[in-house]
């Protein structure tokens, strides 16, 4: 019998979770560790919550998760509840499959100011993660700043520009909800350093952009590049840039009733925040394109901003006692292996790149490499039994999946009018519902 402890409940993990079942089938168990006491990671808290066809994949976690020999392990936090020294004792091979869930910096002047947030906080803000419930944004002010040209920028923009009716459907918070029905904005600055050719935007999410009730997306005409040189881009990126060349064609009062503007400022780097306490506004450095580099072209100018949002990239957290890269913001591994007996996947392993769907080869290809390094091991290691008798020594209260289950009804039933769930957004408040 094979063991194997996957930290992460998220896409990366459960598709190896699937990938150990198909390599040893009922001659392993798996248990799924997770921080939270509800699954699917970026699934529940990273996609956009008017994305619900995208949330629709963890039907098929939910499968691998019901089988007899997969286990969900939840509330259980890793360096606090238990070292990744227990884990790897207990285990024949431990996965770690967390992610990237923290902000990279932007590290500029003023970055401190209030109402300027990451991504990962703003995103976690609006889908319900109970590190940033708390978050409260000011929306009262009239002009948000978006730093970022990848669709998790679009994301933001569009989440602050739709109007509450436009929210049917989704799971957006109930907290988050109420706020953006009270917003102040009216005008949206997408910034980014480079201009539409490098943007890494894909055209299913910048068309919706141009769909909204009361939002008109907005490019100058000069910033496009002659029309012939699209000709060189791949499919998905020509689309896209078609997309903000009808936004530039778009008459002035095409759409009667909109009274929101969302600009998209290209080769725009961001130099700092200023403000007093809370930002006003932002110091932009105008740039050029040289060797497919952004570079400074030393002409400077101010946007005001009573929010901004930067969307620039995301950071797997480090975790004592494993080898971290800090310039590429993972674990330090060698095509997944990071010590014998450990090994990291997905955003863990390569970094914050790819769709969901990468993760499921990334899966395989990692199990592959473990069934290769236990070929000749012996095995005996104690797995879940092991792991029961920690837990019951240190008195944690693990979740299991039939608990999550009874907390996903709970949340479904308290769901405003045409929504799917209200999210329980305090882990104490999901613990309860578990029953």
């Amino acid at each position: 019998m094979r063991h194997i402890a996957i930290i992460g409940s998220g896409p990366a993990g459960y598709y190896t979770a699937e990938a150990a079942q198909k390599q040893w089938g009922d001659e392993v168990r798996v248990d799924i560790f997770d921080r939270l006491p509800v699954p699917y990671g970026l699934i529940r808290t990273g996609v956009a919550p008017d994305h619900q066809s995208i949330k629709g994949v963890s039907r098929r976690y939910e499968q691998t998760a019901l089988s007899d020999n997969v286990r969900f392990v939840g509330n259980v936090t890793l360096g606090e509840d238990v070292s990744v020294e227990e884990l790897m004792g207990l285990y024949d091979a431990v996965v770690l499959a967390t992610g990237a869930p923290r902000d990279r910096a932007l590290d500029l002047p003023g970055d401190h100011l209030r109402n300027v947030f990451g991504s990962a906080a703003f995103v976690g803000w609006y889908n319900g993660h109970p590190e940033f419930a708390g978050l409260a944004p000011d929306l009262s002010g009239d002009t948000a700043v978006v730093i970022g040209m990848g669709n998790v920028a679009l994301d933001v923009a569009r989440i602050l520009s739709k109007t509450r009716e436009e929210f049917g459907g989704s799971d957006i918070v109930g907290h988050a909800l109420d706020s953006l029905t009270s917003s102040g904005i009216r005008r949206i600055v997408v910034l980014g350093r480079r201009g539409p050719h490098q943007i890494m935007m894909t055209p299913k999410e910048l068309g919706e952009l141009g769909h909204l009730t009361r939002a008109v997306p907005r490019v100058d005409p000069a910033d496009l590049p002659d029309v012939d040189e699209d000709a060189l881009l791949e499919p998905g990126l020509r689309k896209s840039v078609n997309h903000l060349r009808s936004f530039a064609a778009a008459p002035e009062g095409a759409r009667p009733g909109a009274d929101i503007d969302v600009e998209f400022d290209f080769f725009a780097s961001p130099r700092a925040f200023l403000g007093e306490g809370q930002v006003e506004a932002i110091e932009v450095e105008r740039t050029r394109i040289e060797g497919g580099r952004a570079v400074g072209t030393g002409e400077f100018y101010e946007i005001p901003a009573a929010l901004v949002v930067a969307c620039i990239g995301y950071r797997t957290s480090p975790i004592p006692g494993v080898p971290f890269d800090e310039r590429a913001g993972r674990f330090a591994n060698d095509e997944g292996r990071i010590l014998p007996g450990l090994y990291c996947v997905g955003w863990a392993r390569r970094g914050p790149s790819g769709t969901i769907g990468t993760n499921r080869p990334d899966g395989f290809g990692v199990i592959e490499k473990i069934a290769g390094d236990l070929a000749t091991a012996t095995g005996g290691k104690q797995g879940r039994e092991g792991f029961d008798a920690l837990a019951t020594a240190r008195g944690l209260d693990v979740v299991t999946f039939r608990d999550w289950k009874k907390i996903e009804e709970a949340e479904a039933a308290r769901a405003r009018e045409g929504a799917p769930r209200e999210k329980f957004v305090d882990v104490a408040d999901m613990i309860r519902a578990r029953g």
